[in-house]
């Protein structure tokens, strides 16, 4: 491997994990984003307690 080789090379990986380290947070957030808003979906559908009944299965 020559020189310039090793030079392309190199800037490839950096430039490949700079992508990274800039796309990883996104697809992070974006998941984090997406459970808190199912996670809120599931409890507006959940029905509502009612505190007037001993257990849940009355």
């Amino acid at each position: 491997m020559s020189y310039r080789d090793y030079v392309i090379a190199a800037y490839a990986v950096f430039a490949l994990m700079l992508l990274w380290d800039w796309l990883v947070p996104k697809l992070q957030i974006r998941a984090a984003l997406r459970a808190a808003k199912l996670r809120n979906a599931r409890r507006q559908a959940a029905p509502s307690q009612n505190p007037e009944l001993p257990l849940s299965r009355d």
